[in-house]
């Protein structure tokens, strides 16, 4: 199983940017999709953005705007840039690799330790 290994966050005022990388133990080019999740403080789990292998993105509505996912097939990176960010942005984030089945996004790896996103007003 795929074991993602996520880095990038910080400490940010409103309004920063932040860009979050995730490495995986196998190669990003197989794989059909890559989405990121986040967990605010005492919230649920929820899916924010994922990117098919064909490059469409789809996005929450939070984030659309703001967030841009990508991947780098050379690096086998997947990345999340995060702009305008503001205090409800603040969260763990996580990455996975998955599926994209109808309109629906199935995650079908590990999940890592994710990285910490905090943003101050």
């Amino acid at each position: 199983q795929v074991q993602p290994v996520e880095s990038g966050g910080g400490l940010v005022q409103a309004g920063e940017s932040l860009r979050l990388s995730c490495g995986l133990s196998e190669s990003i080019v197989e794989k059909m999709a890559a989405g990121w999740y986040r967990q605010p403080p005492g919230k649920q789990r929820e899916l924010v953005a994922v990117i098919s292998r064909g490059g469409n993105t789809n996005y929450a509505d939070s984030v659309r705007g703001r967030f841009t996912i990508s991947i780098d097939d050379v690096k086998n990176l997947v990345y999340l840039d995060v702009n305008s960010l503001n205090p409800e942005d603040t969260a763990v984030y996580y990455c996975t690799t998955g599926r994209v089945i109808g309109a629906s996004y199935y995650p079908d790896s590990g999940w890592g330790q994710g990285t910490q996103v905090t943003v101050s007003s």
